[in-house]
């Protein structure tokens, strides 16, 4: 079991004979995503490493029955094309497109949640479930099948820490990064629920940054939902205030967003906090054998 996406997903990918569309199209084949069509307006009827191309969304999903989408529309367009796969019956949606402007980011999320689809990102890097599917940009790679859900703001912390915990030999039920910009269609606490939900992940990896209340509030969900182990990395702890810091969404102002405070409120919540990245695994190895949440950091 997975969250999200299952063996019964069916892709499209928008912006399919781009770079970027054709490159992750393989890269998500390969990883056995039933990538069933793409789209391109004014390119329907040509193909990419054997895919079919349609013209609009709707004829993608009349002609394969697609559910999902992966958007590699560049920021301008982007919109439209979120707009356009909802508008087709598209019920997950992940935005990969940095630079959205907010406005229409929100505008997009609200039409999803009216028409009952879910986003995720923009700016994101996607989801994985090792041994189904994955729709995104991560390096096949990385992942290995197993039983620790990853929720993350972060692309690259994400690439790091789950790459890290494979060669641990920890492997992974699903892991999503929900994008660092200050809207995002998917977040910490939807993602959280869905891991408590889920039979097959015993653990939880929840990787966080500087900015926004997005880890407090997931703290306060993790003290009165979650009863699974949750372990932590907030990045940023010397960044200095008033600077945004690579994402969007990563800047402290007036005390607020620190990543003081969202240790705090984590480690208050019960979650294990790690102090680097590569901390994590060892953390989460010490857990499995048996070593109680709350001892884990002393062992070895």
């Amino acid at each position: 079991m997975s969250i999200i996406i299952s063996e019964d997903t069916k892709v499209i990918v928008q912006g399919i004979t781009g770079h970027q569309g054709r490159q992750q199209t393989l890269a998500m084949k390969e990883f056995g995503t039933k990538i069933v069509g793409g789209v391109t307006p004014g390119r329907g009827g040509e193909e990419v490493h054997g895919t079919p191309v349609f013209n609009t969304v709707k004829d993608a999903v009349m002609k394969t029955g697609a559910n999902s989408s992966i958007v590699f529309v560049p920021a301008p367009y982007a919109r439209d094309a979120v707009l356009e796969a909802i508008d087709a019956g598209i019920k997950t949606i992940v935005v990969v497109t940095e630079h959205i402007p907010v406005r229409d980011t929100i505008e997009f999320i609200e039409y999803a949640k009216l028409k009952g689809a879910r986003i995720i990102g923009p700016n994101c890097p996607g989801i994985a479930s090792p041994g189904i599917a994955k729709i995104g940009i991560m390096s096949n790679s990385i992942f290995l099948k197993g039983n620790i859900g990853v929720v993350s703001r972060s692309g690259t912390l994400t690439y790091e820490i789950v790459n890290a915990l494979s060669q641990s030999g920890i492997g992974q039920s699903t892991c999503i990064g929900i994008g660092g910009d200050p809207v995002v269609g998917t977040g910490f606490i939807d993602v959280l629920d869905l891991f408590e939900k889920d039979d097959d992940t015993k653990a939880i990896v929840l990787i966080g940054e500087i900015g926004g209340i997005a880890e407090e509030e997931a703290s306060k969900f993790i003290d009165q939902y979650v009863s699974k182990p949750v372990f932590a990395y907030i990045a940023g702890r010397t960044a200095p205030q008033g600077k945004r810091m690579g994402h969007a969404g990563a800047i402290i102002a007036r005390g607020k967003g620190t990543a003081k405070s969202k240790i705090e409120a984590l480690e208050r919540a019960g979650a294990m906090v790690a102090k680097v990245p590569f901390e994590i695994p060892q953390l989460v190895k010490n857990y499995l054998k048996g070593v109680s949440i709350k001892d884990a950091v002393r062992m070895d």
